[in-house]
């Protein structure tokens, strides 16, 4: 007679009884890793689908759950939402920004390549960059942000990948990404991606990738996240092939997002929406409060009237982001260590890392971000003696008092 689980022991059926009632996943609470999938049908009906998406039919990162470093529900459901959010028919979801940013390198980075990457790009970013170019023998040209000439000229047959960021961080340059876009499409074969974490979709008045962006990529763990518990990242591109190619590595390496932080992103989209919007209208309070200060040399911010991108800000952008840095007058790096911590002491600014979670956050960029970087370069890139803020959800002038009594 043919075994079932009505004449298996007890000890199987207390195990498979509760797994049953949240078929088709293995575990008797959650979603797990692996679904049953019954026979070899089901297997043979998703390779038959991944290979119609190798042929051009899509991108197998929208098929259904086989195995979780493939994908997941919750991936699923957040992968969705970012295509309409970014108005892209490919995206993929990664365990963090940084894995985002290294997949695309490493499928276009490769011996006998160059790549242009725009200085004020995340330092962790640049550094891959730079460990991908050598490991590889591929060329790399550092740019100046907003220099379009010197972009011009640093572009080569073998160019492909321009990278840069919007906002950059810390000194908030905007990017004109039409202008960026046309130099590019002038070497085949050569992308422009954006790294779109501070702006977000939300903030510019085109889609990046109706903009002539070939890839945008983001963390989920700042705007889009927007509580400061998930870590996660994202690709958004119109190109299959390509976005075949990333999930391949993704794949084989592993890094896609888990399941409970997807479904947790997915399900609080458009309340990160609107808790970014609040954050940059403070953040803007906030640098018109500093600007005015006599003791305050300058803010980086792009709602300020002097910001060097006034005009692209103004023709491109919807939103002016929650992150800004202040230089102050007379102050020494050391002291602007100490004014960053005297800020933290009020008990409502927080001395923390990253930004766009709920509560506002204050660092010295040199301790965090460039501790080990030379004073001359700092210096050069115009880096020094800066202090940064990420506006989180409390009332402005709760903010605003905070920073007059730490400047008094």
């Amino acid at each position: 007679m043919k075994p079932s689980l009505a004449t298996a022991s007890e000890v199987t059926r207390r195990l498979h009884q509760p797994i049953d009632a949240n078929a088709p996943y293995l575990h008797p609470e959650r979603r797990s890793l692996q679904r049953d999938l019954g026979s070899s049908a089901q297997v043979h009906a998703w390779q038959a689908a991944k290979a119609a998406c190798l042929e051009g039919g899509g991108v197998w990162s929208d098929l259904p759950h086989l195995y979780a470093r493939y994908g997941n529900p919750g991936a699923a459901t957040l992968i969705a939402a970012l295509r309409e959010l970014e108005h892209a028919r490919c995206a993929l979801v990664t365990d963090s920004g940084m894995q985002a940013i290294a997949l695309v390198v490493d499928a276009l980075v490769e011996g006998g390549t160059h790549a242009v990457v725009m200085r004020q790009v995340y330092n962790k970013t640049r550094a891959f960059l730079e460990l991908t170019a050598r490991r590889v023998g591929a060329g790399l040209t550092l740019v100046d942000d907003g220099d379009h000439a010197a972009v011009e000229a640093a572009l080569r047959p073998e160019t492909r990948i321009v990278l840069a960021e919007t906002y950059t961080n810390p000194l908030m340059r905007a990017q004109d990404v039409p202008r960026l876009a046309e130099l590019v499409r002038r070497v085949p074969g050569a992308r422009l991606v954006i790294d779109s974490t501070i702006a977000t979709p939300w903030g510019v008045r085109v889609p990046l990738l109706a903009s002539g962006v070939a890839v945008v990529a983001s963390s989920l763990t700042k705007a889009l996240g927007g509580e400061d518990v998930v870590l996660g990242g994202y690709l958004a591109t119109d190109d299959v092939a390509l976005a075949n190619q990333l999930q391949d590595l993704l794949a084989m390496r592993g890094g896609i997002l888990d399941d409970d932080s997807a479904s947790r992103v997915a399900a609080g989209l458009v309340r990160a929406d609107a808790m970014h919007a609040r954050r940059c209208d403070t953040a803007a309070r906030v640098a018109a409060f500093l600007a005015a200060h006599p003791r305050v040399e300058r803010v980086f911010h792009p709602s300020r009237p002097d910001h060097p991108d006034a005009a692209v800000i103004a023709r491109d952008y919807t939103r002016c982001a929650s992150l800004l840095s202040v230089r102050l007058r007379g102050v020494d790096e050391a002291g602007h260590g100490e004014i960053a911590d005297r800020i933290a002491s009020c008990g409502i600014i927080r001395y923390a890392l990253s930004f766009d979670g709920l509560v506002s956050k204050v660092n010295h960029h040199r301790t965090v971000s460039e501790y080990r970087t030379p004073v001359e370069m700092i210096e050069r890139l115009g880096i020094d003696r800066l202090i940064r803020l990420g506006i989180g959800l409390e009332d402005a002038d709760d903010v605003i008092a905070c920073l007059a009594w730490s400047l008094a």
